[in-house]
Parts: C-alpha cells; structure tokens; sequence
C-alpha cells in the first residue's frame, strides 16, 4: 500500500521546481520590503539631523561664510563698477563695453556675456540710441529732466520690449551670469537688464527619436520659450496654462508645467507642483534628472513619465486631463501621469484611419510581447518542454542543432548580448556609418557563428524576430526596460522551463498592478478594468465614438468639446 502511495508523489525534481517557484517571489517581496525600510530610516535620520539645533546653527555659519550681506547699487559708477568685476571674478567671456551717454553726461556701461546676446540689437537699440541722441539735430536741452530717470530711459530712449530694473548687486551678478544685459548708469541707483538672453540656438527640426509618415514634421528645441511658444501655436485656447517654477540649487533653470485649467484634475495638478518644488539638486541638465526624482518607485524598470520631443502629442496628452513638463536646455518634454498602454501608442495612431490605426496598434501590442517573452519561450520549449512542439518543427530544430557545443541558454546570451552591444554602437557611432554598421555586423556575426557551429540557424531567426520586434515600440526607454527584462525571463526559463516563464510573466503582472504614476494605475484600464476606456486600448475606435476624456484622469470635464 505505501509503495502505491509513494508511486503518486511528485518526483524530487518537481518538488524542487515548486520549492523555487515559492522561496522566489516571496525573496523579492522580502529583498524590495528591506530596500524600502531601510532608504526610509535613512531619510528620516537625515531630517532628524538636519532639524537639529546644532546642524541648523552651523548650515547657517556655512551660508554666511559662502554668501556676504546683500548690497544696494549706490549710483556711484566707479564704485559699482568695481563692486561688479570683483564679483564676476576672473571669467574671461564677461565683457564691459563703456560709453558716455550724451545726453546726461553720464558714464555707462554695458556689461554681457560673449555669445549669449543679440549684438545687432544691443548697438541699435542701445548703444546708437544713447551715445547718439544728444547730437541729433532739433535737441531741446530744455526738455531734459532734472537727473538721471530711469522712466525717462525706458519710455523715451530706448525701443526695446524687455527692460526690467534690479536694485541690489548680487541679484545683479546672477542675471549678468544667467546671459542677461546689464545696463549702469552713473547717478542711477537702478541697473537696467535690457533685452532677453539669446544665444545661439538650434532650428527646429523633426523629431528624431519619433519619427512619423505622416503628422507635423516640428520638434522641440533646447530653448525654453520656443517650446512653450510651439504649444501656443497649435491652436487658440484661453485655457492653456504654463507655470514657471526655478529649480536647481546651484545652478539655477526655469522649469514649466503646462495643463489645460477646466480640464486637469485640481488634485493632480498640486501633487506635481508639489513634486517639482520639493526637488533639491544642484544642476538639473535634462527632464531626465526630473522624471527620477520626482517618480512613485523608483525600484521599478518601467518608466513613470512619457518622454516626448512632439509638441502635438503634448497637445494631445492636455486635452486628455494630463500635465506636461518642459525643462529648459532639452527638447525632451514629460507627460504624467502615464500608462503602460500609453507608451505603446504613437500619435499617428490617430492621423489615419480607425482601421489602419488599430492594426498598427495591435502589431506594436504583439511586438511588445514578442520582444519581451521570445527569447524565453525558445529556452523553455527546447531545454524542458520539446514535446509540446509539432514533431516535424522539433526534427528540423534538432537537426540544425546538431555540433553546437552549449546549452539552449549559453546559445541565446551569446546571440543576445551580441546583438545588444552592436545596437548600442549603432546608436552612438555618427549617422553616416552606425545603421550600415548595426547591420553588416549582424549579418556578418549571425553568419559567422552559424559556420562555426556557435549557435543554430533557427536562434538567428528568434533572435532576429525579437531584435525586430523591439524596434516597433515607440517609446525608446519602453523599449531598453523590456530589453532588460528580456534577459531576467532567460534566467526563469533556464531554471525552471514554462513553469518559471509563466512565473515570470505574473510576476511582471502583479508588479505592474502596484505600479502608480501620480495616484494613476499603471495598468489602467486592464486593472482597475474600465470598459469605456477600452475605446482607445488595443482597437483605436472611430472618432465619432470616442466622445469622453479617460475616466482614470478624473478630469473636470468628462466630454470632449467639438
């Protein structure tokens, strides 16, 4: 009777399977718990020092000792003057162009930057103007006001759009540095900044990491008042809002949220405001710095805000509830919240038809899974589960396999990492030879371990299949997160055949229902399920059917105005 009972228990081998299928997940919920627990202790330790009497009493002598007193400008222009060259220091490309204004009398100067100011217009409209106005001819000398007026100059000398007035050096020091014009005059206790910073600046061109056949062929560029002024041109709307925010502790750069104010949800828009305005760093040079620091979980491989160089797909994302943010010195734009279907869908989803749009959605959704699962499934079909192929699909492979030397999983590493390292030197060769490279070094390299017996010729084919498959998406950072987690799935099924990429793929789905950008599901509208906003998942329905904003936004305006 025991030997019968014992004839249905499991193998030692499926009970050592099921044993890893257990201790596995509950490692990583383990692992990710005590990486939380103990980034929140050291966070709390920190504020609990820096709220300390002490630490406060010497962060304050450590700013006074780096920041002197603040200082007006006197109107005395040899001492103000000197007071601005001993602060500007030794930088070589600070230039100090002195003049006599004729008609005061008066010392000036005109301190800027090299390169970062239109000089046409500063000898026009500045220069010309004031060392020349004295001498033209029908002066009334009657006419001039007792002193130097800083009203008189703006509203009667010089014809320019931007002029502002700053009373105290330092901040006076920081604009000159920021690229701005400063004009001294002697007898005035004001400087004048005339004229905005403009350097030189790159022409707007199409997007070269979201290339469309069809849609506007404009992009962002690294000036932030183009960017802005690019989505006031898509159209008049009283209700596109921009907010500045200054963000960088050292090295200070204009920031902006753009949202559309009857449709953004109040609670959204304070959340992100609160994010930005929370962020401590000394130099922020790229959007990227700011969608890490200000992202729900940062442990996780996927992306919580859509990077975008489009201004119509912003447009796009307003209009939906959402909130974009532009950084100054990138083209690069975020959108959040955002959605794993959201990265998955390209605005010319939307430029042609209902039907051709779906089925260029539904080829990306099969791409994704490909891209991700593809290498995995080949690992757990030919190492543990042959039987499941059809029997003439497992004879050809056989045969193909025969004199290769390594197991199925060595077999799609080398392949694999072959193909990820000449992908990255694709991208960062220059353009004329890297995509000739990337694919002559493919052909060459999958050929050339094909006759050397490396690997089999139908890898190559999966291989090439996947590497293919991953170049639909659209969203470049989507794709480098399921090529890492491409290789985690080759290690599950190289362990534990189907059983572990089963395993591998819910995992994935348990941490992308978890996931959150902004209170917003990650995985909407699959979990929480929202059968209204299936119109635009993975079937892009007609325009005449999609009436209403996402439901998962909570926008203040449900209906899409005509």
């Amino acid at each position: 009777m025991w030997s019968k009972i014992i004839s249905y228990l499991p193998s030692w081998s499926t009970l050592f399977q099921a044993g890893l299928a257990l201790i596995i997940p509950l490692g990583i919920y383990y692992i990710n718990t005590s990486i939380y627990s103990f980034v929140g202790s050291k966070g709390a330790k920190s504020k609990h020092s820096s709220g300390h009497p002490l630490s406060n009493k010497h962060n304050e002598g450590h700013m006074d000792q780096q920041h002197e007193p603040s200082s007006k400008i006197t109107g005395n222009y040899d001492s103000d003057l000197q007071a601005i060259r001993e602060a500007i220091g030794e930088n070589s490309d600070v230039h100090f162009r002195e003049f006599v204004v004729k008609k005061f009398n008066a010392r000036s100067v005109l301190v800027f930057i090299e390169g970062m100011q239109d000089e046409k217009l500063m000898s026009k409209q500045v220069l010309e103007v004031l060392m020349f106005e004295g001498q033209q001819q029908g002066q009334d000398q009657q006419e001039q006001p007792e002193g130097i007026s800083n009203s008189f100059i703006k509203e009667s000398l010089m014809p320019l759009t931007q002029i502002s007035e700053v009373t105290r050096m330092e901040e006076l020091y920081e604009f000159i540095l920021l690229g701005h014009t400063a004009l001294l005059i002697e007898g005035m206790k004001e400087a004048l900044l005339v004229g905005p910073p403009n350097g030189a600046i790159r022409s707007v061109n199409e997007p070269t990491s979201e290339a469309l056949l069809r849609g506007p062929r404009i992009g962002f560029t690294e000036v932030l008042s183009e960017n802005t002024s690019m989505l006031r041109r898509q159209g008049l709307n009283k209700s596109l809002e921009l907010k500045k925010f200054q963000v960088g502790s050292r090295i200070k750069k204009d920031l902006v949220i753009a949202y559309i104010k009857d449709i953004v949800n109040p609670d959204l828009l304070e959340e992100v405001s609160r994010r930005i305005s929370k962020i401590d760093m000394d130099f922020l040079p790229e959007s990227g710095y700011v969608e890490q620091l200000i992202e729900d979980n940062y442990l996780s491989p996927f992306q919580q805000a859509h990077n975008t160089e489009r201004p119509d797909r912003v447009i796009n994302a307003l209009l939906e509830g959402r909130i974009a943010i532009l950084l100054d010195g990138t083209p690069f734009a975020l959108i959040v919240p955002v959605t794993f279907s959201m990265l998955l869908q390209s605005p010319e989803d939307y430029y042609e038809r209902w039907i051709p749009g779906t089925l260029l959605r539904l080829l990306r959704f099969s791409g994704a899974f490909i891209a991700l699962m593809g290498p995995a499934l080949y690992i757990s079909f030919i190492s543990f589960h042959p039987g499941l192929i059809p029997t003439k699909l497992v004879i050809s492979i056989i045969g193909t396999r025969q004199g290769v030397p390594f197991p199925s999983v060595i077999e799609v590493m080398i392949l694999e990492i072959s193909i990820e390292i000449l992908r990255e030197a694709g991208i960062r060769l220059p353009k004329p030879i890297g995509p000739a490279m990337g694919i002559v070094g493919g052909l060459v390299i999958g050929d050339a371990a094909v006759n050397a017996g490396i690997v089999s010729p139908f890898l190559v084919i999966v291989v090439a299949v996947t590497a293919i498959s991953s170049f639909s998406i659209p969203t470049y950072s989507a794709g480098i997160t399921l090529r890492l987690l491409r290789f985690v799935g080759m290690f599950f099924s190289a362990m534990l055949g189907m059983f572990g990429t089963i395993l591998f793929f819910l995992l994935i789905c348990i941490h992308l229902t978890k996931l959150k950008s902004f209170g917003v599901p990650y995985v909407t509208p699959f979990s929480p399920m929202r059968l209204s906003d299936w119109k635009d998942l993975y079937i892009r329905a007609p325009m005449s059917l999609m009436k209403r904003r996402p439901v998962m936004m909570k926008t203040q305006q449900r209906k899409r105005r005509s």
